[in-house]
């Protein structure tokens, strides 16, 4: 028994369906539900308003359909001409503003149907591409964010965007439908993928210790590089991370991924390869919400999966290298490279770049990809560098962030530097509360409390998602709001500043009275009790707050 996903991509004829014919038809600003499935391998999903929903149906109006896209930008390396172009699509087709996902990428929404195919056009002349953004292939690979602070940095990014190229998916489809390329006689041939491609999406990252800005434990498989004497040696390999879980599903959950051995660069290619066959040939192809890496490993047990891939390859892992993470958030301010060209970090709540009010950040961007000489980098925890300066530039680069008011990370709290919030209403269609505009008003409220305790520039990992699925990486943060519904979420606390513990349920289904009501006590005893350079999540565990997690014991029906 399969899913009717596989069902429909096995009838795509690799990923055609009948979307060239649901954009043509002119009635409706929608496209065919199996076909939306399709879309998500292009690049977009399909969405409505949900503000808009009720006065709608009242008025016995469809939907306020339009479309998110999202861009395919190996660790989130973006030109400045790509920039203005991006830009430009922003104000002309979408909905007025760049949004800087978790994956180092940007994504539009409000994109009408009938501006879809320009706007894909526009983004594949700005030599970019949005397919396999999404979909259930491997995703945008994402790298630790400033990858030419060394020689050996440069080299482990450059391994992460020849990924991101040879596991992209090779079906033709993508240029037949948006960018109009001529229909092939012969059949497509996907050699790693097949016809029905991966069970779920798949996620590669690649980290570079001591940063783990990436969150590399959250990964289908993630990569932590080891450079020892200013060299890249090779690379741990971690499988099976994950954040997605269901509420009142156990058999449903978030996971770290499990570091299994050491490879060369030369052998990553073929390793990452024989990985994915793996999670092809094993995955759950029947429940879509077992079918991630991380459910495969639990099903047939890490060992298991281990001795396959090695008798795949042909060789055996060697052991895994000794390494050290310390925090996994951005570094704000300017960094000088090994290059001596430097490196501008600004916070960018949400990721969201927009001019709204007095805010002009993305007016600000605009002028500085006018000027700069460089290029830009996305990072995973939405915020964008202002990368390779060279020292004579500095002046004009802050003179147009001070102008623009893109300085304000000097300013801010601790705990507003470090915060990720996904996108969540009106436009996502999982969202079970709000994420991105709720931010805005509970901050001022953490920091009162914690400016109160003398806490505020006390660093602690802030992470708020819309639902359970996990795009904000939440079970990942010190502090983390899960969304229950509309106003209530389960309060989490827990992880710790490196990303490589998980958090727990503290509060659940909690409004935000009972939310900061539990966490001002907390705030009180870590200000008065802990020990230097504590963390608050570690605090939270030696102190007795928390206990440790157990050994997660494995559902009866997921046990083979």
């Amino acid at each position: 028994m399969t899913s009717h996903l596989e069902h429909v991509k096995a009838a795509s004829r690799f990923l055609r369906g009948g979307i060239a014919e649901g954009l043509a038809d002119p009635v409706t600003g929608a496209i065919g539900d199996d076909d939306t499935k399709l879309l998500k391998f292009h690049g977009s999903y399909q969405q409505d308003d949900r503000d808009l929903r009720e006065e709608r149906r009242r008025q016995k109006l469809e939907p306020a359909y339009a479309f998110m896209l999202r861009a395919r930008l190996p660790g989130g390396v973006v030109t400045p001409a790509q920039w203005l172009v991006f830009d430009r699509i922003a104000r002309d087709y979408a909905s007025g503003s760049l949004r800087i996902t978790t994956r180092q990428t940007f994504q539009w929404h409000g994109i009408i149907k009938r501006r879809l195919k320009p706007t894909i056009a526009a983004i594949h002349e700005a030599l970019a591409t949005t397919v396999a953004a999404c979909g259930d292939v491997v995703r945008n690979v994402v790298s630790t964010a400033n990858p030419v602070e060394s020689a050996a940095h440069a080299e482990a990014y450059a391994w992460a965007a020849r990924l991101s190229a040879e596991l992209a998916p090779k079906t033709r489809a993508y240029h037949e439908i948006w960018l109009d390329g001529e229909k092939l006689v012969a059949e497509d041939v996907e050699s790693l993928y097949g016809a029905t491609y991966l069970p779920r999406k798949f996620k590669i990252g690649l980290a570079i210790p001591p940063l783990n800005d990436i969150d590399v434990f959250a990964q289908d498989l993630g990569l932590v590089a080891i450079i020892e004497q200013g060299e890249l040696r090779g690379f741990n390999i971690a499988v099976g991370g994950g954040m997605g879980a269901t509420h009142g599903d156990p058999s449903t959950y978030p996971r770290l991924a499990s570091v299994i051995g050491f490879v060369t660069p030369e052998q990553l290619f073929g390793v990452a390869e024989t990985v994915i066959a793996v999670q092809r040939d094993w995955g759950d192809r029947a429940e879509r919400q077992h079918a991630r890496l991380k459910y495969t490993l639990d099903h047939r047990g890490l060992d298991v999966f281990k001795a396959e891939l090695e008798s795949r390859l042909g060789y055996t892992l060697a052991p895994a290298r000794d390494y050290h993470f310390e925090h996994n958030g951005d570094r704000y301010g300017w960094v000088e490279g090994h290059d001596r060209r430097w490196h501008l970090t600004l916070h960018i709540e949400s990721g969201r770049l927009a001019d709204v009010g007095e805010r002009r950040w993305l007016s600000g961007l605009r002028e500085l990809a006018g000027v700069h000489a460089g290029d830009f980098r996305l990072t995973c925890n939405q915020n964008v560098i202002v990368a390779n300066v060279a020292a004579p530039d500095r002046g004009r680069i802050d003179a147009i962030v001070r102008e623009y008011g893109l300085d304000g990370y000097t300013r801010q709290s601790a705990i507003r530097r470090h915060a990720i919030a996904c996108v969540a209403l009106p436009t996502c269609g999982l969202a079970m509360a709000e994420s991105e505009r709720y931010l805005p008003s509970l901050l001022p409220k953490l920091e009162a409390r914690l400016q109160h305790h003398g806490l505020a520039d006390a660093p602690m990992l802030l992470r708020l998602s819309g639902c359970p699925n996990g795009c904000s990486r939440p079970y990942l943060g010190e502090i983390a709001l899960v969304g229950r519904g509309p106003g209530r979420y389960d309060l989490r606390l827990g992880a710790d500043f490196s990303g490589q513990r998980l958090n727990q349920v503290y509060r659940e289904n909690v409004d935000e009275a009972a939310i900061l009501a539990a966490l001002d006590p907390l705030f009180a005893r870590y200000a008065a009790e802990r020990a230097d350079g504590e963390g608050f999540g570690d605090f939270l565990l030696r102190a007795g707050i928390l206990a440790p997690l157990p050994s997660r014991r494995i559902p009866a029906e997921l046990v083979a």
